[in-house]
Order: structure tokens, then sequence, then C-alpha cells
């Protein structure tokens, strides 16, 4: 890997080039730049550049191809055998969750302490090569993921662009309720209360006053394998989803749903949410209601495979194992039948940074390598609000490029070698 003419931005003063750049977030240079490696991938059209080459200037991609401009006083960056891709999207995350008992992070950890691990883990996704993220829920820290998001968006510390939710929402007694806990210690829920529609509304009214992107609600939980067949209680009716979404219309956004099963996935689906995350079961009518109004399946496959090797007891493992299994053989009857799919890892139970396994484990369990990309990509640009922004290289979509070792298309685990990462055209990892 060759750099000529290269500076970094940081803090008012400019740093010699060698450095992957981890302290803060990078100005855009002025000078264009062109990125040149061995591979490019076109994701839309499922075929690779050989050689392929990116036209950056300020935070927008102006040209791609085997041979692009090369403008007078261009900084030129020679990435070598490597692929150029679009930044890739994580679209179930929870950066204010690291590896550890989940529930006592909420209570032994203030939310001070909790938002400074959070902005950590934004770097450390985004040095992964996640340049976009969901963000599903701060898991009892409220509003505390619009600093960060802000923070991203300002440049004070380096991190992937965010939609953000606060809080996710929750029944009384539901599957975030502190259950376990001895009652007379009254410790908090790690979701907002609404127990009926009207409550939906005034809880999402004062998420988004404090900053939220969109709207997370628990739809079910807790969940049980039963003779090999999941079942899994639902917290809101069809006619509750229906007035948080029309709600979220109301203001441009959109709500997505932890929803494991029946029927409370043919509930969300009747509902018209915009994702159904982890979708263990799905039953022939809600797949034709996700295809029909494009709702997007999340499976989250790397947290359930963490959770099977990671049980405390051999009981716990088996049963963790016994989902697993569920979800797998689940899972090729939903790419069978044309679920639309968008990649997300739940990462945050598991170290942030290393959530590129979620793309092995979809391969593995039934999509190619190419498939997988278009669901995280161009997928994952539509679920997020940013289609037509990110996740393609072409003229006009930020710069938001990586580059990794290998193949991808090839061999999948090629994504978790990133060596390059540009977010808007600024430089963080070279």
């Amino acid at each position: 890997m060759t750099i000529r003419t290269s500076a970094l931005f940081f803090g008012g003063l400019f740093l010699a080039c060698g450095l992957s750049t981890l302290g803060a977030a990078q100005s855009q240079p002025a000078h264009p730049i062109v990125l040149h490696a061995a591979r490019l991938l076109d994701v839309k059209n499922g075929r690779e550049l050989k050689p392929g080459e990116v036209l950056v200037q300020g935070e927008r991609i102006v040209e791609v191809g085997s041979a692009v401009k090369h403008p007078a006083g261009a900084e030129l960056i020679d990435l070598g055998d490597r692929t150029l891709l679009p930044g890739l999207i994580d679209a179930h995350i929870h950066l204010f969750l690291h590896r550890g008992a989940e529930d006592l992070q909420t209570v032994q950890e203030s939310v001070p302490q909790r938002t400074i691990l959070a902005t950590l883990a934004a770097r450390d996704d985004l040095m992964a090569g996640f340049t976009a993220e969901r963000d599903m829920g701060t898991e009892g820290a409220g509003s505390a993921d619009t600093a960060v998001r802000n923070a991203i968006n300002e440049g004070l510390i380096p991190g992937p662009r965010l939609r953000i939710s606060g809080n996710a929402i929750n029944i009384l007694g539901g599957h975030e309720d502190a259950i376990g806990y001895n009652p007379a210690q009254h410790v908090l829920p790690n979701a907002d209360y609404a127990n009926n529609a009207d409550e939906l509304v005034a809880v999402m009214r004062q998420q988004f006053k404090e900053g939220a992107d969109f709207t997370k609600i628990y739809e079910t939980g807790s969940d049980r394998i039963k003779e090999g067949r999941l079942t899994t209680p639902y917290q809101y009716t069809e006619a509750q989803l229906e007035a948080a979404v029309k709600e979220a219309a109301r203001l441009g956004k959109r709500v997505a749903v932890h929803a494991t099963g029946e029927p409370g996935t043919l509930y969300a689906a009747r509902a018209g949410v915009a994702s159904i995350d982890h979708a263990d079961q799905l039953s022939d009518e809600t797949v034709r209601l996700m295809k029909e109004k494009q709702i997007f399946a999340v499976p989250t496959f790397t947290i359930f495979e963490y959770f099977a090797e990671h049980a405390a007891t051999p009981q716990q493992a088996a049963r963790e194992h016994e989902m697993l299994d569920v979800k797998a053989a689940e899972f090729k009857k939903q790419v069978a039948a044309g679920v639309p799919m968008a990649v997300g890892s739940d990462v945050g139970p598991f170290p942030h940074g290393t959530q590129a396994r979620e793309f092995m484990l979809m391969v593995k369990y039934g999509l190619s390598p190419l498939a997988v990309l278009q669901a995280d990509l161009l997928n994952g640009a539509k679920l997020l609000g940013w289609d037509g922004q990110i996740g393609a290289l072409e003229p006009g979509y930020f710069a938001d490029v990586i580059a990794v070792e290998g193949d991808p298309l090839q061999d999948i685990s090629a994504l978790e070698k990133v060596g390059f990462v540009m977010k808007g055209g600024a430089v963080y990892k070279r």
C-alpha cells in the first residue's frame, strides 16, 4: 500500500499520515483523492472492476471506474491487492452494551460511564469498516445516543453514521423489564414503558423530542423451544403497532420491532413496520406481507451463536444451540421464499468491531456472498433511510469506502480484514 502527498487534519494540527486515525474525526481534505486497488465491487450489478479506482472530492464520490481522472494536485492512495467496496452497514447494534452481564451494566454503570464506552464502541465499529449503523436501543441509557450521534456528526469523535432510537419500548412485565430482580429494589427496566396505543404514542413523542430517528418496540418474548418449535408471547396487538407506525409516519420516521416469532411477527407485518429484527419464525402470511410491503428481516445470527458458545451452564448452552438450529432451519425457508433481508449483528453483548462475523453466518446458512453484500449495502441503505447516499460506489454518493484483503465475492471472510476506511471523504484507517 503506497500513499503519496498525504496529510491528516486533527484538532487544528496536521499530522504525518503513517498512523491510523483513532483519536478523533477527520475533516475532508481540500484536494481530490484517487483510490486505486486491484478490484472494485459494483454491488448493484454483482461484478468487479479490475483494477478499480474512485475519485473523491470533499465528502462525495466524483467518478468510479477502472481508470478515473487524476486531477492536478490529487492524492493517490494505492491500496494494492485489495478490493474497494462501500462502507459496511450494521442495521442492528447496541453501542451502550459491552461484553458481560447485560442487565448488570444498566444497574452498576452510570449513564455518563456508559456514554463514554459507547463512543469507544462507535470508534471500534468504524475501524472495522462499518460506516453506517442503526442503534437499536440504549438499554436504559435513554436519549444518551443522541449526544453520541451528534458528536460524530459534528466531527468531535470518530464513528459511523448513526440512526438512533433512544430506549426501546416495552410493556410492563415484558421482555426488558428487569424480571428476576428483587421487586423491593425497584430495578428500572432497560426500556420505556407503554401499555396501550395512547401510551405508545406519548412515549414516542417524548423520544422524538429527545432526538430519536426511529422507534424500536419489543414485540415478543420471552422465547421458548418446545418439541423443536419456537413459542413466544406477543406484547402489542396489531392495532397498537399500527398506531405506532402511523405516529412515526406523521413525522417521516419508522418503527422497527424485536420480533422472534408468531403471532407477533404477523402483527408487525400487518402494521407495516420497517423491519422485523431476529425473525426466527415467520408464517407464510407474514412472508407474503413482508415481500409485498418490502419489510426487511434482520436475522442477527451472531448474537445467537455468541450466546450458544458462551452459556453459563451446559444446560443453557444446549438450549441456545437448539434455538440457533431452529433459527437456521427457518432462515433457509425464508431465503427460498424471497424474504427481503438486511444485515444486523446485535453487537454489544459481544465485542464491538467483530461483527463482520454476521456475513459469514448468513452465507453459512443459505445466502451467497453477493446476496449478503447486496442485503447489507443496498437494503441496509434503504432501511436506514440513506438510499441513494450510501451503500454503493457511485458518483454523487457519500465517499464511504473501505478496502479489504482478498475478494469478498470468493471468500466472504475477507470482510474481517479491513485495511482502509474512509467516511465522507475523510480517511480514518490506512
